[in-house]
């Protein structure tokens, strides 16, 4: 019996073993201007077979990619972009930057921090204010979802002068206003104990035989 575990590993296996072998063939084609035509034929083949790279705006670039690699970075071709080679795709990316500094309210998320430092930089008052505005109604809302059924706007503005730590300043007098839809969480639902809460557990069944 021939057994895939007797076989040649497979390198990539989105292709299958006949692609493998199929460019395993062309790399024996003395002739270069047969192989580069042989090779074309196999780049389509690998995109009917791997479809879900037309997603990518490059995707034949990475096609031609996957030539390289199941044949060892070992062939001799005209590819119509740059040749990769095993170091670049050996390349670890960047590190994403990641922000340390602890979140001052979890409630509101580093980006509610964020925006607070954006609005602070805001130059005309009254877009500022604006802004402000805006953004206390979209804390309350967020602190109405993980907290309690309502909240009064001093504490929403309370919390937002914390956070700014004297970076901005508040109007006083401010009123939030209401925000249609705010206040329109279904009853029963709470977000800390998943979608249907501690109301809609599974009710025993009885056995009244």
């Amino acid at each position: 019996m021939d057994y895939n575990t007797y076989r040649e590993k497979l390198i990539l296996p989105e292709y299958g073993r006949h692609v493998q072998k199929m460019i395993e063939k062309v790399k024996g084609i003395e002739d270069k201007e047969k192989r580069n035509e042989q090779i074309q034929a196999v780049v389509n083949v690998m995109a009917l077979l791997n479809p879900s790279l037309k997603e990518y705006p490059d995707y034949k670039r990475k096609l031609w990619d996957h030539v390289y690699v199941i044949a060892g970075y070992d062939i001799d071709i005209d590819s119509p972009y740059e040749v990769p080679t095993p170091a670049k795709a050996a390349a670890r990316p960047d590190p994403i930057p990641v922000e340390k500094t602890p979140i001052k309210a979890s409630c509101y998320g580093r980006n509610i921090e964020n925006m607070i430092d954006l609005v602070a930089g805001i130059e005309d008052a009254t877009v500022r204010n604006e802004m402000i505005r805006n953004l206390a109604r979209y804390m309350r809302q967020q602190y109405l979802i993980w907290n309690k059924d309502s909240v009064a706007d001093e504490t929403i503005l309370k919390d937002m002068a914390q956070l700014a730590q004297g970076k901005l300043e508040i109007p006083e007098g401010l009123e939030l206003g209401a925000v249609h839809g705010e206040f329109n969480r279904p009853r029963g639902i709470d977000p800390r104990q998943g979608q249907f809460g501690k109301k809609n557990k599974k009710k025993k069944f009885r056995n009244n035989n």
